[in-house]
């Protein structure tokens, strides 16, 4: 499975008891996940289990064990749509993990968003530019959506109302899986 984010800008809210997250993964963006690989998320890359209700997770860290919502449980959200993937979600806040996650982002320390997405075998176009390939991801099935501290796309940010980062948030690794 790879990870990737985008662009992604994400709001948080507080209501009554629990808190509201509002997340945008726009498509088109194009990054450099290591030095002359390329890769963009075309639009409604994600359609196929989106579309069908498939549940979905919104994680911290890419983690299984450390779910914050998910469609299955009425918690999550997902429209898909041509320019982006909007996401909401509610946290209530009753796991440590939910807590520790909150924390993170009031401190600043959680600044990406990232989702977790196996490519389909007919989901991916190559193209070389010079030295450089450019991989634009067309059809993927989405497993989960991640708040992450570094994201595999340099732009990709979390932001609570009236907070920006400083600098954007740089790639961790880089995909090492490309077809010539």
């Amino acid at each position: 499975m790879l990870w990737g984010a985008s662009l992604g800008a994400l709001e948080l809210r507080s209501e009554g008891g629990a808190t509201r997250l509002r997340a945008t993964f726009p498509y088109g963006a194009e990054t450099e996940l290591a030095p002359g690989r390329h890769e963009v998320i075309a639009a409604r890359a994600f359609a196929d289990r989106i579309d069908a209700g498939e549940d979905i997770h919104l994680l911290a860290g890419h983690d299984y064990n450390r779910p914050l919502a998910s469609r299955a449980a009425g918690t999550l959200n997902l429209t898909d749509g041509a320019d982006a993937l909007r996401i909401e979600a509610t946290l209530d806040g009753g796991t440590s993990w939910a807590r520790d996650f909150l924390a993170a982002h009031a401190s600043g320390l959680i600044r990406g968003l990232s989702p977790g997405f196996r490519v389909a075998s007919d989901g991916e176009r190559i193209e070389r530019r010079g030295a450089d390939m450019l991989r634009t991801i067309t059809r993927a099935a989405l497993f989960e959506i991640s708040t992450v501290t570094r994201p595999a796309y340099p732009t990709a940010q979390i932001e609570a109302r009236a907070w920006q980062p400083d600098q954007p948030a740089r790639p961790t690794r880089a995909m090492r899986r490309w077809r010539a």
